[in-house]
């Protein structure tokens, strides 16, 4: 009963995304009855993308991510180098539905919602200076071999450690909020910077930095990567484990994603941190607390 009010409390959409159809202990029909949905809709297959357009959207993601500058028209014309007959509006869609934009000068950073609230950029002349000064917050497109999930990070920049981070196979705005949570359970930033996007001026998201005092940055209108360090994290993330590997599901996504983020925090030593690795530097900020009370 207990577990048929847990699933009562989250949305049919949330509790479809809990089915793991390939579970071999737990039958779709128990399944079905636990997070209550009817069975018939798990045996529902929608129509997925084309393999084309899976393989487009890679190729997008795989030119994005070394290319961050790159805007739709630049993309779509070395997709025509390649041989791939494609427009521009096509590529903009696609691109829009990856949740990615150019980071150039412009008043547009991300697809913001014009009705939101936006905030003022609060780090053009200054810098992170100890553990949980300034965190950066951001979403990125996870490749699978039939579709795609979406990746949402917490990075504090003195340290680059990955405080917090949720993945989804929507852009919903539930697992920004679950990641940002998780997060707060770790620390609170001074401030919080992300771009203009939709999910950060939204008024859910806003509200919770409000309500833990927390002050809230936004990537300025004429600054290309005001949010530099989780643009670099997303590189090294995708060239050292995303393009490595075919993921086969997104159960798995979910288990090398975090065995990379534990490598990249504890074990994997930073150049900028003088080879220390973040997770080293980051809890150093029990040492800075102790010397700071015992300053004042």
């Amino acid at each position: 009963m207990a577990e048929k009010n847990l699933a009562s409390t989250r949305s049919k959409k949330e509790r479809m995304a809990m089915v793991e159809r390939d579970n071999g202990e737990i039958s779709l029909s128990r399944q079905a009855f636990l997070l209550s949905v009817s069975r018939s809709s798990l045996y529902y297959e929608p129509k997925g993308p084309s393999v084309e357009e899976i393989a487009i959207k890679h190729r997008i993601d795989e030119i994005y991510t070394r290319h961050p500058y790159y805007g739709s028209r630049r993309i779509t014309a070395q997709l025509k180098r390649e041989g791939i007959k494609i427009n521009r509006k096509r590529v903009q869609r696609y691109m829009r539905e990856m949740g990615i934009t150019a980071i150039y000068p412009g008043p547009n950073l991300s697809k913001r919602n014009k009705e939101h609230h936006t905030y003022p950029y609060l780090l053009r002349n200054n810098k992170a200076e100890y553990p949980d000064h300034v965190w950066g917050i951001d979403i990125t497109y996870i490749r699978l071999p039939h579709g795609w999930m979406y990746l949402v990070a917490i990075i504090d920049w003195y340290s680059r450690y990955v405080v917090s981070w949720a993945l989804d196979q929507t852009l919903e705005m539930s697992f920004v909020r679950a990641a940002l949570k998780q997060a707060l359970i770790k620390g609170k930033p001074d401030i919080m910077n992300s771009d203009q996007g939709s999910h950060f001026t939204s008024p859910q998201y806003i509200e919770l930095l409000k309500k833990n005092d927390i002050k809230i940055s936004m990537d300025g209108k004429s600054r290309a990567v005001d949010n530099i360090f989780t643009e670099r994290f997303w590189r090294t993330l995708k060239y050292e484990e995303v393009y490595l590997h075919e993921y086969s599901s997104p159960k798995e996504v979910r288990r090398q994603i975090s065995q990379f983020i534990n490598f990249y925090n504890n074990e994997r030593p930073h150049q900028a941190l003088g080879y220390k690795t973040p997770a080293e530097v980051y809890y150093q900020k029990a040492a800075v607390t102790e010397i700071s009370g015992e300053a004042s």
